[in-house]
This record gives structure tokens, C-alpha cells and sequence, in this order.
């Protein structure tokens, strides 16, 4: 497995129709912007706060991707459509170690890609002079790889 086909894996790897997943997604995805729009004003453009922030969108992002339909009806007639859509037709929850660990992944991911954005938030408020750019974006990388290893060494 090169570079590219093991990003595109743990990324977008899990992105089909699955609307419990989504909310999952969704409501831990408004628990860690929660966390950053209630902290202290001196603490917020701090470390862990911009982590939390930066978090909540790609949880928010993939929430959103996983509320997408699939093409899984397309051609299908109206019968058979209505048999896809039956409740013995939908996608259980993945287990609890392998969803915890993605979500760790796809919350690490966010301060591991978005660290430039603090780039453009010094710029647009001129008194924040020196952002954790650094710190942020290797935390974002601690969590992404262990989420990676809770999902290697619990699956089968």
C-alpha cells in the first residue's frame, strides 16, 4: 500500500450514506466547537482550544458527507427501491473500537490539515502575533496516529 491509497483510506475511505453515523458525527462535532466557543477569552487562541475548533469541522465536514445518498438506488425500480430503503436493509454502526478510532482519526485530521488556517487568522486580527501553528498541528498529528493504531490493533 503506497502513501496515497493509505490517505485516501483512513480519509475518505468510510464516506458512503449512513445517516446514524452522520448524526454521531454531527452532535460530537458540535461538542468540540462547544468546548472552544466556551472557553475563556485569554484561553481560547490557545493550543488545545484551536485543536477542539479545528476538529469540530472535519467532524462537522464528514457528518455532512456521510448525509450524502450514495448512487446505491440508482436504476432501480420503485419496488426495488422501497426494499433497499426497509429497515433489514440498513448499515449497522461499526463496532464501538473501530467508529471510536475513526473518530479520533477524523478529529485529528482537522488540526493536522487546517493548522494553515491560523496563518489567515493573524493576518485578518493583527494582534495575535504569534499563533501554536506548530503545536496544533502536532497534536493533530499524535491524534491521527492513534487513532490509526487503536484501529490497527483492534481490528481482526
Amino acid at each position: 500500500m503506497n502513501l496515497r491509497e493509505f490517505l485516501l483510506e483512513n480519509f475518505a475511505g468510510d464516506l458512503e450514506y449512513h445517516p446514524r453515523r452522520a448524526t454521531l458525527y454531527l452532535i460530537i462535532g458540535a461538542a468540540a466547537a462547544s468546548f472552544w466557543i466556551f472557553s475563556p477569552p485569554e484561553t481560547k487562541f490557545t493550543t488545545i482550544p484551536l485543536v477542539f475548533a479545528l476538529g469540530s469541522l472535519t467532524l462537522f465536514t464528514k457528518g455532512i458527507f456521510l448525509f450524502r445518498r450514495s448512487s446505491e438506488g440508482l436504476g432501480l425500480s420503485d419496488s426495488d427501491l422501497a426494499d433497499l430503503s426497509s429497515s433489514s436493509n440498513r448499515k449497522a454502526l461499526p463496532q464501538i473500537p473501530a467508529q471510536v478510532a475513526q473518530l479520533v482519526q477524523d478529529f485529528g485530521a482537522g488540526s493536522l490539515l487546517l493548522w494553515p488556517l491560523l496563518n489567515v487568522a493573524k493576518d485578518i486580527d493583527q494582534s495575535w502575533i504569534n499563533p501554536p501553528r506548530l503545536q496544533v498541528g502536532a497534536t493533530g498529528a499524535v491524534l491521527f496516529l492513534l487513532g490509526w493504531a487503536i484501529r490497527r490493533f483492534t481490528s481482526p
